[in-house]
This record gives structure tokens, sequence and C-alpha cells, in this order.
């Protein structure tokens, strides 16, 4: 297995840890047979850190399939888990300056992500 490859199993992780953050900051109790009730109290951190987790959910499906293209357009192994590599460590720079409120800074590590997962198809 690539370390790209790893890659897409931590991104496929990442938002359980932001949801699990949401949850745990929540001022309401959450209720496991309506888990998503608590959502529309959510207030500072813990909304934040659920935004996170949907942006999470909305950017993995381009960065997994972006890592199997490259690789089955033969790109260079070593540009591939640079590319994947950074855009997990972007994600995560991501979340925290989310959770911080620091929006120019968040949207900045997005845009990394983001370009780091369109250069992954052209790599091959």
């Amino acid at each position: 297995m690539t370390f790209a490859y790893v890659c897409i199993v931590i991104a496929l992780i990442l938002p359980m840890i932001w949801a699990g953050i949401a949850k745990k900051e929540s001022k309401i109790p959450i209720n496991n047979n309506a888990p998503r009730d608590h959502i529309r109290h959510l207030q500072g951190r813990a909304k934040n850190a659920y935004g996170v987790e949907q942006n999470s959910y909305e950017s993995f499906p381009p960065f997994a399939i972006a890592v199997i293209v490259a690789h089955l357009t033969g790109g260079t192994q070593l540009t591939i888990d640079i590319l994947a590599g950074l855009y997990i460590a972007s994600r995560l720079m991501y979340g925290v300056f989310y959770l911080q409120g620091k929006g120019t800074l968040r949207s900045s590590t997005f845009m990394v992500g983001l370009i780091a997962t369109i250069s992954l198809f052209f790599v091959g």
C-alpha cells in the first residue's frame, strides 16, 4: 500500500474526529436514538467542528478519486505521495483554523488542499 493510499484512509477517518469534537463540545446531550437533533443547537467551537466535519465529507471523494487516477495513469509515486501528504496536512490545518475562527487561514489551507487534489489528476 502506498503512502497516498494510506492518506485516503486518513482522509476517510478525519470527519469522524471532527464529529467527535462537535459532539463532545455540544451543550445539548447527545441522544443516540436521534443523533442529529443536537446540530441545530451547536454554537461556537462545536458548530465550527461540525462545519469541518461536513466540509471533510465533501472534499473526500474528489481527493480519493484523484489519488486513484494518479496511480492508474502512471504518475511518479513520490509526486503522488507528496501531493497526498500535502492534502492531509492542509485538511488538518483547515480544521484547526476553523476551530479557532481564523477564516482567512482556513480558506487558504482549503485552497492548498484543493490545488493538491487537482494536481493529482495531472501527474500521470
